[in-house]
């Protein structure tokens, strides 16, 4: 299938000129995840995964994707004619030092433009014009091929009352344009589609899993016109936000609207979230304030009420999760349990907590040697089932009224070996030394990531993702500019100076390719420890409230500081889930959450 697609794609590219057609990831907005109308680089490789770009010309198809997915890449496209480029390993180019090599003079690169931001076009058109070749980005070649291509989302809006937000629109939409003014701009272009649904208080469900509406917004002083499908908005909700100021547009209507803009405007956008097609609309005296989007900081510094509210949505989510492992524990080798059944079961708990919308992303529920595999998510295929020995990994979350969760625990099903204890206990002794941090005001993840890799470095061993990132409410459940890694990575905006409010991802891990998976996940919210000497601390606070597994712990190889974390903790895990508990799972939990 694969194959004839290329080949379609190829013969298109003849006939259109196209000697290089590149295929991102990513829809119109730049989005981590995205709907079924723009998964491209799906269709044309076969691979699945959140994150990479393709690349086709007559004589190769290549795909660059980085460590999260490599596993997962090369058994999907194993056969397909798509070559698997490993990003950030020895030996293998980058996307930019493919192209400058086999992009010949005289050639075309294209692309569509409103999938690539503006300022990777820039590069694109730099890198191209080096080589003395051509670039074509108003092309949408796959388009083109794709025949029974899914229609663009255009699903109901709805309100997130104030009692959720915690604060309304109209201050929300004030304090932006108090930036705009500071930065001495005229309007702000904004094309986030989670930072669209943050200030407007909006939410929908254009993309799985992201209760986002897909839309693009430009503010000034005077207005806020919002495009979108016309056809989502109730009349109830376009009232509400015409009384603060927003106007509706339909969503293909932000392209017409730019080319009118007044000349010589000044407009505050970001260059890497906004794409190149939209900045190509606007006219050419236009000043540009390429600028990082003012309501990127705001929308992760969640404010008093959406952090009492993440509290109860994380209660919620524990109580299903716990009720989830103990079922595992009593039915493994007794029913007939696999990935699949695993992750329904899961969701079936979860909806019995009161405001579950639904999954804040795909389940990874991976059992043995899948697990190795950082973000496998089982389908039909690849299905196994789930018996009495090893680990299975379990990566979930929820989407409540309350906020979004993510967790993620490893669980012996039955007998381990020595290794694999070795390694969870490592593993969680990163994620307790991270939780425990205090630290000045002032730091950022790279200054604490060693506190959870430094188990797994004393031996000389490593995880290839990130340690943490930033959660959203009620948004997506990876939301910059906080997170924690242990090299800071250009053009991304998850290096920020930690603030209170900020929920952010504790999730170390330990992968053993073809054998198993360990992976250890709470959420954390930033809070103040105390003020000396006119110094400012900080510390984190455990939202997450589900279990570790204790039959893969070996005490002995924690320090009595890092035992007596792991027993605070589940002291906090019993006496917040156990009472959501029936008698039977209460009294699990309770020797569960021993003392060790």
């Amino acid at each position: 299938m694969v194959r004839q697609r290329l080949q379609s794609l190829r013969e298109k590219m003849k006939e259109k000129g196209i000697h290089a057609y590149l295929v991102p990831t990513d829809d119109f907005h730049g989005s981590e995840y995205v709907g079924d109308y723009f998964k491209c680089r799906e269709y044309i490789t076969g691979f699945t995964g959140s994150a990479g770009t393709a690349l086709v010309m007559q004589d190769m198809a290549g795909l660059w994707t980085d460590g999260r997915y490599f596993i997962q890449a090369e058994r999907q496209m194993a056969g397909s004619g798509v070559t698997l480029f490993r990003m950030g390993e020895p030996g293998v180019p980058t996307l930019h030092e493919f192209l400058k090599e086999h992009v010949k003079e005289g050639e075309c690169l294209g692309f569509d433009g409103r999938t690539v931001s503006a300022r990777e076009a820039e590069r694109l058109e730099k890198l191209m014009e080096g080589n003395h070749a051509l670039v074509k980005s108003d092309i949408d070649l796959i388009g083109e091929v794709w025949e029974d291509r899914p229609a663009l989302s255009c699903e109901p809006v709805w309100e997130l009352d104030l009692c959720w937000a915690g604060e309304p629109r109209e201050e929300k939409c004030r304090k932006i344009r108090e930036e705009m003014k500071k930065k001495g701009a005229d309007a702000f272009l904004l094309t986030s589609l989670e930072d669209i649904a943050w200030m407007l208080n909006i939410r929908g469900n254009d993309i799985h899993c992201c209760p986002v509406v897909l839309s693009y917004l430009l503010m000034t002083e005077q207005e806020i016109c919002l495009f979108a499908g016309e056809k989502a908005f109730s009349q109830q909700i376009q009232d509400s936000l015409e009384k603060a100021g927003v106007s509706l547009y339909g969503y293909e209507e932000i392209y017409d609207y730019l080319q009118k803009l007044p000349e010589g405007i000044k407009v505050l956008l970001n260059k890497g979230k906004v794409n190149g097609r939209l900045v190509n609309c606007l006219p050419k005296d236009t000043v540009i304030l390429d600028q990082v989007n003012p309501t990127l900081l705001p929308k992760a510094l969640k404010n008093e009420t959406e952090v009492e509210n993440e509290r109860i949505a994380h209660i919620k989510d524990g109580t299903a999760v716990t009720k989830f492992i103990f079922w595992l524990k009593k039915n493994v080798g007794k029913i007939s349990i696999t990935e699949l059944s695993a992750a329904k079961k899961l969701e079936e708990l979860r909806r019995e907590q009161e405001h579950f919308l639904g999954n804040s992303f795909d389940p990874i529920i991976s059992y043995g040697e899948h697990a190795a595999m950082n973000h496998y998510s089982a389908t039909p295929e690849t299905d196994i089932p789930v018996l009495p020995e090893g680990l299975l990994l379990a990566d979930t979350g929820g989407h409540y009224l309350e906020g979004s969760t993510d967790i993620t625990r490893t669980i012996a099903m039955g007998a381990l070996t020595e290794e694999q204890k070795k390694f969870f206990t490592a593993v969680l002794r990163g994620n307790l030394n991270l939780a425990a941090a205090k630290f000045r005001q002032g730091c950022r993840g790279v200054n604490l990531d060693y506190l959870a890799r430094g188990p797994l470095w004393e031996m000389e061993e490593d995880f290839n993702h990130g340690t943490g990132h930033g959660v959203g409410y009620l948004l997506s459940v990876h939301e910059d500019p906080n997170g924690i890694r242990w090299k800071i990575l250009p053009d991304r905006e998850d290096s920020a100076v930690f603030e209170e409010g900020m929920i952010t991802s504790n999730e170390p891990g330990y992968y053993v390719e073809g054998q198993y998976g360990i992976r250890h996940e709470n959420l954390m919210v930033c809070k103040k420890a105390a003020e000396k000497d006119g110094k400012t601390f900080l510390c984190f606070e455990n939202l997450t409230m589900a279990p570790f597994d204790l039959e893969a712990v070996v005490p002995e190889q924690m320090t009595e500081k890092e035992r007596e974390l792991l027993n605070e903790y589940h002291a906090q895990v019993f006496e917040k889930i156990g009472p959501h508990l029936t008698e039977e799972e209460r009294e699990w939990l309770r020797e569960a959450t021993r003392r060790i």
